[in-house]
């Protein structure tokens, strides 16, 4: 394991405090991501510094779907569970829904823009590429969506960090890429982006763009630590899209796309509040049909929500779409 110390210490601190270890894959979206968090932790008082884990996702070739939910993560919570780091952190899309009840998650950071981007040859946005143009993507969700639009694209596999993607097109191997917004905006990188996908063109993963710091259920002073960097909206809106997800019982590789936003409302006083607006679809991989549904209610109701509205999917017939295109529950999965 290698480590990287912390960007800054407070030197006024009253008596030494102990430093932070903070557990991350160690691609620069992850450094960069985990970065953010010891970053507040130091701003706030608190030393700490990143550990670098290498994950059985970093280093197993394939499509993610066939080697599993977890690959991403399992390494990291093993690393946690261990007592060898503190904190682990993760992009919340790739934890498996069901919640490991020695673990919580401690906070969810401020959310990125959730959407996905285009980033093609030439400028070009989706509408503008001729059918038969390349479009790399390995993700169920953005094949079978992709393909549900009926523009002709023809959709080929895709793996590698986001300069080995973003290559692709460089050098004329693909025309266009599909790729979450949050992982290129993270790293300095928008400027690549042809168009940001809208949700009504393509529904994002489930918790896509957040973060989930995760901690030891038994380590109540770094919860208390951790807590502070906790976004409530962003909690909120991840809780309703992972609920929708488990009521599916399906894993982060389905083909299935949900989004929570808050949106402000005008009561008949004229008042104005806030509510959670949930948004969630199944598809078929072959992008033949896709089933669409949407709930709005308080954001304390943001777990109910989202099984709502996975309810309301599995009565149009999810269940079926998803057990015909192979997609196992995800309690199945070896690597939960």
């Amino acid at each position: 394991m290698s480590t990287e110390a912390a960007s800054a210490t407070r030197i006024d601190a009253p008596g030494p405090r102990r430093t932070l270890r903070i557990g991350t894959r160690g691609s620069v979206l992850a450094t960069t991501q985990a970065g953010t968090v010891r970053d507040a932790l130091v701003a706030a008082g608190h030393p700490a510094e990143l550990v670098i884990i290498t994950t059985k996702g970093d280093v197993t070739p394939g499509p993610v779907q066939r080697i599993g939910v977890g690959v991403f993560t399992a390494e990291l919570r093993e690393a946690l569970l261990n007592g060898d780091v503190d904190i682990a952190v993760h992009s919340y899309k790739d934890l498996p829904t069901f919640q490991d009840p020695r673990l919580v998650v401690a906070a969810v950071p401020p959310r990125e823009d959730p959407r996905d981007a285009l980033v093609a040859r030439d400028g070009l946005v989706l509408g503008e590429l001729p059918p038969g143009s390349k479009v790399g993507t390995s993700a169920p969700r953005r094949r079978a969506q992709l393909a549900a639009l009926g523009l002709g694209l023809g959709l080929e596999p895709l793996r590698g960090n986001i300069d080995t993607r973003i290559g692709k097109v460089d050098s004329g191997e693909l025309d266009a890429i599909v790729i979450a917004r949050a992982g290129l905006s993270r790293i300095g990188r928008l400027d690549r982006v042809t168009e940001a996908l809208e949700p009504v063109q393509m529904l994002p993963a489930p918790s896509q763009g957040a973060l989930a710091v995760e901690c030891r259920a038994d380590d109540p002073e770094t919860i208390a630590l951790v807590t502070p960097l906790d976004d409530t909206a962003s909690h909120a809106a991840v809780i309703a899209e992972r609920s929708l997800l488990a009521e599916l019982e399906a894993g982060c590789t389905a083909p299935v796309g949900a989004l929570a936003e808050i949106v402000s409302s005008i009561d008949d006083d004229g008042r104005v509040f806030e509510e959670l607006s949930v948004r969630g679809c199944a598809a078929a991989l072959d992008g033949s049909d896709v089933l669409r549904a949407s709930a709005v209610g308080a954001p304390e109701r943001a777990e109910e929500l989202g099984r709502a509205v996975a309810r309301e999917l599995l009565d149009l017939g999810a269940k079926g779409l998803m057990v015909a295109d192979g997609i196992v529950p995800e309690q199945a999965t070896a690597d939960d």
